[in-house]
Protein backbone atom coordinates (compact mmCIF):
# COMPACT_ATOMS: atom_id res chain seq x y z
CA UNK A 1 0.00 0.00 0.00
CA UNK A 2 1.52 3.34 -1.17
CA UNK A 3 2.39 5.55 1.61
CA UNK A 4 0.93 8.77 0.68
CA UNK A 5 2.69 11.28 2.62
CA UNK A 6 6.50 9.73 1.42
CA UNK A 7 4.74 10.11 -2.08
CA UNK A 8 4.00 13.72 -1.58
CA UNK A 9 7.05 14.70 -0.13
CA UNK A 10 9.30 13.12 -3.27
CA UNK A 11 7.35 15.18 -5.28
CA UNK A 12 7.43 18.28 -3.29
CA UNK A 13 11.22 17.48 -3.82
CA UNK A 14 10.95 16.64 -7.26
CA UNK A 15 9.07 20.49 -7.69
CA UNK A 16 11.98 21.99 -6.06
CA UNK A 17 15.24 20.54 -7.71
CA UNK A 18 13.34 20.83 -11.61
CA UNK A 19 13.04 17.06 -11.97
CA UNK A 20 9.90 15.69 -13.95
CA UNK A 21 10.83 12.50 -13.54
CA UNK A 22 12.92 10.18 -11.23
CA UNK A 23 14.48 6.59 -11.82
CA UNK A 24 15.00 4.13 -8.92
CA UNK A 25 16.61 1.43 -8.50
CA UNK A 26 16.11 -1.33 -5.79
CA UNK A 27 17.60 -0.03 -2.60
CA UNK A 28 16.24 2.29 0.28
CA UNK A 29 14.54 4.82 -1.58
CA UNK A 30 12.84 2.31 -3.63
CA UNK A 31 11.89 0.45 -0.12
CA UNK A 32 10.91 3.89 1.50
CA UNK A 33 8.28 4.96 -0.91
CA UNK A 34 6.90 1.49 -1.76
CA UNK A 35 7.80 -1.27 1.33
CA UNK A 36 9.03 -3.85 -0.89
CA UNK A 37 12.60 -5.53 -1.27
CA UNK A 38 14.21 -6.39 -4.69
CA UNK A 39 17.19 -7.36 -5.46
CA UNK A 40 19.82 -5.64 -7.93
CA UNK A 41 20.91 -8.16 -10.21
CA UNK A 42 22.77 -7.94 -13.91
CA UNK A 43 18.47 -8.13 -14.86
CA UNK A 44 17.70 -4.03 -14.24
CA UNK A 45 14.48 -3.01 -12.42
CA UNK A 46 13.94 0.62 -12.40
CA UNK A 47 11.29 1.89 -11.18
CA UNK A 48 10.14 5.32 -12.59
CA UNK A 49 8.25 7.96 -10.87
CA UNK A 50 6.58 11.09 -12.95
CA UNK A 51 4.91 14.51 -11.44
CA UNK A 52 1.90 13.90 -13.84
CA UNK A 53 1.50 10.11 -14.27
CA UNK A 54 1.12 6.84 -12.73
CA UNK A 55 4.75 5.50 -12.15
CA UNK A 56 6.16 2.70 -14.51
CA UNK A 57 8.77 0.23 -13.87
CA UNK A 58 10.88 -2.03 -15.95
CA UNK A 59 11.29 -5.13 -14.77
CA UNK A 60 12.44 -9.00 -16.21
CA UNK A 61 9.11 -11.00 -16.74
CA UNK A 62 10.44 -13.22 -13.70
CA UNK A 63 9.70 -10.79 -11.05
CA UNK A 64 6.36 -9.75 -11.89
CA UNK A 65 4.76 -12.00 -9.46
CA UNK A 66 6.80 -10.70 -6.45
CA UNK A 67 5.63 -7.19 -7.93
CA UNK A 68 2.04 -8.08 -7.64
CA UNK A 69 3.06 -9.98 -4.14
CA UNK A 70 4.26 -6.97 -3.04
CA UNK A 71 1.21 -4.79 -4.19
CA UNK A 72 3.57 -2.22 -5.90
CA UNK A 73 0.88 0.08 -7.78
CA UNK A 74 2.88 1.12 -10.94
CA UNK A 75 2.49 0.31 -14.92
CA UNK A 76 4.91 -2.80 -15.38
CA UNK A 77 6.66 -2.96 -18.51
CA UNK A 78 8.28 -6.31 -18.38
CA UNK A 79 10.99 -7.96 -20.72
CA UNK A 80 12.20 -11.40 -21.36
CA UNK A 81 15.97 -12.74 -21.37
CA UNK A 82 15.42 -13.10 -24.80
CA UNK A 83 14.25 -9.83 -25.87
CA UNK A 84 16.14 -7.58 -23.35
CA UNK A 85 15.59 -4.94 -21.56
CA UNK A 86 15.96 -1.74 -23.59
CA UNK A 87 12.64 -2.03 -25.45
CA UNK A 88 10.76 -1.84 -22.01
CA UNK A 89 12.63 1.05 -21.37
CA UNK A 90 11.81 2.82 -24.46
CA UNK A 91 8.02 1.81 -23.69
CA UNK A 92 7.86 2.87 -20.61
CA UNK A 93 9.27 6.24 -21.09
CA UNK A 94 7.11 7.25 -23.87
CA UNK A 95 4.09 6.30 -21.50
CA UNK A 96 5.72 9.09 -19.23
CA UNK A 97 6.11 11.46 -22.34
CA UNK A 98 9.54 11.65 -21.57
CA UNK A 99 11.03 13.96 -24.22
CA UNK A 100 12.35 17.34 -23.14
CA UNK A 101 11.83 16.14 -19.98
CA UNK A 102 14.50 16.18 -16.83
CA UNK A 103 14.75 12.96 -15.52
CA UNK A 104 16.84 12.26 -12.05
CA UNK A 105 18.68 9.48 -11.16
CA UNK A 106 19.76 7.71 -8.15
CA UNK A 107 24.01 8.83 -9.05
CA UNK A 108 25.06 7.58 -5.53
CA UNK A 109 23.61 3.94 -6.59
CA UNK A 110 22.70 3.36 -10.63
CA UNK A 111 24.67 1.30 -12.04
CA UNK A 112 26.71 2.58 -15.44
CA UNK A 113 24.15 0.36 -18.21
CA UNK A 114 21.07 1.43 -16.41
CA UNK A 115 21.99 5.25 -16.52
CA UNK A 116 22.84 4.04 -20.56
CA UNK A 117 19.59 2.17 -20.68
CA UNK A 118 17.42 5.01 -19.85
CA UNK A 119 19.90 7.99 -22.00
CA UNK A 120 19.39 5.51 -24.88
CA UNK A 121 15.76 5.18 -24.44
CA UNK A 122 15.01 9.31 -24.05
CA UNK A 123 17.15 10.27 -26.20
CA UNK A 124 15.68 14.17 -26.17
CA UNK A 125 15.50 14.03 -21.99
CA UNK A 126 18.07 15.66 -19.85
CA UNK A 127 19.34 12.98 -17.54
CA UNK A 128 20.61 14.37 -14.18
CA UNK A 129 22.13 13.20 -10.81
CA UNK A 130 19.18 13.78 -8.29
CA UNK A 131 21.18 12.17 -5.15
CA UNK A 132 21.54 15.56 -3.50
CA UNK A 133 17.99 16.47 -4.09
CA UNK A 134 16.86 12.50 -2.84
CA UNK A 135 19.10 12.98 0.35
CA UNK A 136 15.99 15.04 1.42
CA UNK A 137 13.39 11.97 0.73
CA UNK A 138 14.20 9.82 4.19
CA UNK A 139 16.48 12.56 6.10
CA UNK A 140 13.74 12.63 9.23
CA UNK A 141 12.26 9.72 10.63
CA UNK A 142 8.38 9.17 11.58
CA UNK A 143 7.78 7.51 14.75
CA UNK A 144 7.56 4.01 12.86
CA UNK A 145 11.26 4.42 11.72
CA UNK A 146 12.16 5.61 15.05
CA UNK A 147 10.70 2.19 16.79
CA UNK A 148 12.41 0.11 14.03
CA UNK A 149 15.93 1.59 14.65
CA UNK A 150 14.94 1.26 18.68
CA UNK A 151 14.51 -2.66 18.11
CA UNK A 152 17.31 -2.72 16.17
CA UNK A 153 19.99 -1.51 18.40
CA UNK A 154 17.96 -2.85 21.26
CA UNK A 155 19.25 -6.42 19.31
CA UNK A 156 22.77 -5.38 18.85
CA UNK A 157 23.25 -4.26 22.44
CA UNK A 158 22.00 -7.43 24.12
CA UNK A 159 23.97 -9.37 21.46
CA UNK A 160 26.88 -7.46 22.04
CA UNK A 161 26.55 -8.12 25.92
CA UNK A 162 26.34 -11.42 25.34
CA UNK A 163 29.44 -11.60 23.15
CA UNK A 164 31.80 -9.59 25.80
CA UNK A 165 30.77 -12.57 28.04
CA UNK A 166 32.27 -14.55 25.97
CA UNK A 167 35.54 -13.10 24.90
CA UNK A 168 38.48 -14.72 25.83
CA UNK A 169 42.17 -14.22 25.20
CA UNK A 170 43.54 -16.38 22.58
CA UNK A 171 40.21 -16.47 20.98
CA UNK A 172 40.81 -14.83 17.10
CA UNK A 173 39.49 -11.58 16.05
CA UNK A 174 36.99 -14.09 13.03
CA UNK A 175 35.84 -16.39 16.07
CA UNK A 176 34.52 -13.57 17.77
CA UNK A 177 32.76 -11.87 15.00
CA UNK A 178 31.10 -15.06 14.03
CA UNK A 179 29.77 -15.34 17.75
CA UNK A 180 28.86 -11.77 17.46
CA UNK A 181 26.62 -11.92 14.36
CA UNK A 182 25.43 -15.71 15.82
CA UNK A 183 23.42 -13.79 18.57
CA UNK A 184 22.23 -10.93 16.35
CA UNK A 185 20.22 -13.63 14.88
CA UNK A 186 19.32 -15.58 17.71
CA UNK A 187 18.07 -12.25 19.04
CA UNK A 188 16.02 -11.26 16.46
CA UNK A 189 18.16 -9.18 14.05
CA UNK A 190 17.23 -9.88 10.42
CA UNK A 191 21.18 -8.94 8.76
CA UNK A 192 23.80 -7.19 9.48
CA UNK A 193 24.03 -3.16 9.03
CA UNK A 194 27.56 -3.65 7.20
CA UNK A 195 30.42 -6.46 7.79
CA UNK A 196 31.36 -6.59 11.51
CA UNK A 197 34.26 -4.61 11.87
CA UNK A 198 36.34 -6.48 15.10
CA UNK A 199 40.01 -5.92 15.88
CA UNK A 200 42.29 -6.27 19.28
CA UNK A 201 45.75 -5.12 20.41
CA UNK A 202 47.41 -2.77 17.15
CA UNK A 203 44.64 -3.49 14.82
CA UNK A 204 42.38 -1.49 16.37
CA UNK A 205 43.89 1.71 14.49
CA UNK A 206 42.35 0.13 11.61
CA UNK A 207 38.93 2.06 11.46
CA UNK A 208 37.49 0.27 8.31
CA UNK A 209 38.83 -3.10 7.91
CA UNK A 210 37.05 -6.51 8.51
CA UNK A 211 37.97 -9.48 11.20
CA UNK A 212 41.50 -10.99 11.13
CA UNK A 213 43.42 -14.25 12.81
CA UNK A 214 44.88 -12.47 15.18
CA UNK A 215 44.56 -13.96 18.52
CA UNK A 216 43.47 -11.56 21.48
CA UNK A 217 45.93 -11.44 23.98
CA UNK A 218 45.50 -9.67 28.03
CA UNK A 219 45.93 -6.31 28.24
CA UNK A 220 44.77 -5.71 24.51
CA UNK A 221 42.09 -3.35 23.53
CA UNK A 222 39.36 -4.69 21.47
CA UNK A 223 37.33 -2.60 19.19
CA UNK A 224 33.82 -3.30 17.86
CA UNK A 225 31.89 -1.43 14.95
CA UNK A 226 28.51 -3.50 14.54
CA UNK A 227 25.02 -3.54 14.00
CA UNK A 228 21.93 -5.86 13.42
CA UNK A 229 18.79 -4.68 11.23
CA UNK A 230 15.16 -4.88 11.93
CA UNK A 231 12.51 -3.59 9.11
CA UNK A 232 15.27 -2.95 7.12
CA UNK A 233 16.57 0.01 9.58
CA UNK A 234 20.17 -0.53 10.79
CA UNK A 235 21.74 0.30 13.77
CA UNK A 236 25.56 1.59 13.92
CA UNK A 237 27.34 0.97 17.32
CA UNK A 238 30.64 1.17 18.47
CA UNK A 239 32.49 0.10 21.83
CA UNK A 240 35.77 -0.08 22.72
CA UNK A 241 36.86 -2.60 26.19
CA UNK A 242 40.09 -4.24 27.58
CA UNK A 243 40.90 -7.49 27.99
CA UNK A 244 42.29 -8.58 31.52
CA UNK A 245 43.61 -5.67 32.17
CA UNK A 246 44.26 -1.62 30.91
CA UNK A 247 47.16 0.32 31.37
CA UNK A 248 47.48 4.23 32.35
CA UNK A 249 48.24 5.09 29.21
CA UNK A 250 45.61 3.40 27.43
CA UNK A 251 42.97 4.20 30.05
CA UNK A 252 43.57 8.30 29.51
CA UNK A 253 43.59 7.43 25.76
CA UNK A 254 40.25 6.03 26.25
CA UNK A 255 39.11 9.00 28.68
CA UNK A 256 40.17 11.11 26.14
CA UNK A 257 37.73 9.73 23.77
CA UNK A 258 34.42 9.55 25.87
CA UNK A 259 34.67 12.86 26.53
CA UNK A 260 34.71 13.97 22.96
CA UNK A 261 31.98 11.49 22.15
CA UNK A 262 30.07 13.26 25.17
CA UNK A 263 30.78 16.77 23.63
CA UNK A 264 29.47 15.58 20.46
CA UNK A 265 25.91 14.59 22.28
CA UNK A 266 25.50 17.35 23.91
CA UNK A 267 26.09 19.57 21.07
CA UNK A 268 23.01 17.71 18.92
CA UNK A 269 19.77 19.62 19.03
CA UNK A 270 17.30 21.26 16.90
CA UNK A 271 18.45 24.77 14.97
CA UNK A 272 22.63 24.07 15.28
CA UNK A 273 24.41 22.77 12.56
CA UNK A 274 25.48 19.47 12.08
CA UNK A 275 29.48 20.90 11.56
CA UNK A 276 28.91 22.06 15.29
CA UNK A 277 28.84 18.44 16.53
CA UNK A 278 31.58 17.16 14.47
CA UNK A 279 33.69 20.88 15.88
CA UNK A 280 32.54 19.75 19.37
CA UNK A 281 33.78 16.58 19.57
CA UNK A 282 37.09 17.06 17.60
CA UNK A 283 37.82 20.40 19.70
CA UNK A 284 38.23 17.97 22.54
CA UNK A 285 41.25 15.79 20.75
CA UNK A 286 42.78 18.96 19.53
CA UNK A 287 42.68 20.37 23.09
CA UNK A 288 44.47 16.99 24.51
CA UNK A 289 46.86 17.34 21.72
CA UNK A 290 45.64 14.34 19.62
CA UNK A 291 44.79 16.26 16.71
CA UNK A 292 47.37 14.14 14.36
CA UNK A 293 45.33 10.96 15.50
CA UNK A 294 42.08 12.04 14.37
CA UNK A 295 41.04 10.25 10.64
CA UNK A 296 37.51 10.82 10.25
CA UNK A 297 34.52 12.99 10.75
CA UNK A 298 32.41 12.69 13.65
CA UNK A 299 29.16 10.90 12.36
CA UNK A 300 26.71 9.95 9.68
CA UNK A 301 22.97 9.87 9.13
CA UNK A 302 21.25 6.27 9.71
CA UNK A 303 18.09 4.30 8.61
CA UNK A 304 17.57 2.17 6.22
CA UNK A 305 21.19 3.00 5.31
CA UNK A 306 23.78 2.50 7.67
CA UNK A 307 25.76 5.68 6.12
CA UNK A 308 23.15 8.16 5.05
CA UNK A 309 22.47 12.20 5.50
CA UNK A 310 22.70 13.99 7.44
CA UNK A 311 26.56 13.72 7.30
CA UNK A 312 28.68 15.16 10.85
CA UNK A 313 31.60 16.60 9.32
CA UNK A 314 32.78 20.29 9.07
CA UNK A 315 31.38 22.33 6.31
CA UNK A 316 27.74 20.51 6.43
CA UNK A 317 25.78 23.92 7.26
CA UNK A 318 22.72 21.74 6.93
CA UNK A 319 20.40 22.77 10.36
CA UNK A 320 19.68 19.63 12.51
CA UNK A 321 15.82 19.11 12.89
CA UNK A 322 13.50 16.54 15.29
CA UNK A 323 13.41 13.39 13.70
CA UNK A 324 17.31 13.23 12.29
CA UNK A 325 18.69 10.10 13.54
CA UNK A 326 22.71 9.86 13.09
CA UNK A 327 25.80 8.63 14.76
CA UNK A 328 28.30 10.53 17.21
CA UNK A 329 31.52 8.35 16.77
CA UNK A 330 34.82 10.32 17.75
CA UNK A 331 37.96 8.27 17.59
CA UNK A 332 41.68 8.47 17.86
CA UNK A 333 43.86 5.84 16.22
CA UNK A 334 47.90 5.40 17.02
CA UNK A 335 49.24 2.62 13.97
CA UNK A 336 50.17 -0.36 15.28
CA UNK A 337 49.29 0.44 18.99
CA UNK A 338 45.67 1.44 19.77
CA UNK A 339 42.42 2.95 18.31
CA UNK A 340 39.53 4.08 20.40
CA UNK A 341 36.03 4.38 19.56
CA UNK A 342 33.14 5.23 21.10
CA UNK A 343 29.67 5.49 18.77
CA UNK A 344 26.22 6.07 19.43
CA UNK A 345 23.30 6.72 17.55
CA UNK A 346 21.15 9.66 18.21
CA UNK A 347 17.84 11.18 18.05
CA UNK A 348 17.07 14.38 17.57
CA UNK A 349 14.19 15.69 19.47
CA UNK A 350 12.08 18.93 19.99
CA UNK A 351 13.88 20.11 22.27
CA UNK A 352 17.69 18.45 21.94
CA UNK A 353 18.77 15.05 21.46
CA UNK A 354 18.20 11.36 22.63
CA UNK A 355 21.00 8.27 22.68
CA UNK A 356 18.82 5.85 21.41
CA UNK A 357 22.50 3.52 22.46
CA UNK A 358 22.12 3.02 25.76
CA UNK A 359 25.83 0.57 26.35
CA UNK A 360 27.69 1.85 28.91
CA UNK A 361 30.69 4.00 27.82
CA UNK A 362 32.64 3.94 31.11
CA UNK A 363 36.10 2.04 30.04
CA UNK A 364 35.60 -1.64 30.88
CA UNK A 365 37.97 -4.54 31.47
CA UNK A 366 36.38 -7.93 30.81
Amino acid sequence: MINQIRFDKLYAIMRKAGLDIVALIPGPNHRYLFDAVHFVMERPIVIFLALEAEPAAVIPELEIPLFERHAVQARLFAYSDADGYQSAFRDALSALESSGKTIGVEGLFMRFFEGEAIRSAAPDSVVTDASEALEELRMIKDAGEVAALRRAIQISEDALRATLDEARAGMSEIELAAILENHMREMGGEGLSFDIILHAGGNTALPHSGPLDYRMKRGDPLIVDFGATFDGYCADITRTVFLGEVSGEQRDFYEVVRTANEAGRQAAKPGVTAESVDIAARQVFIDAGYESLMRHRTGHGLGLQAHEAPYIVEGNQRLLEPGMVFTVEPGIYRIGEIGVRIEDDILVTEDGCESLTGFPRELLVI
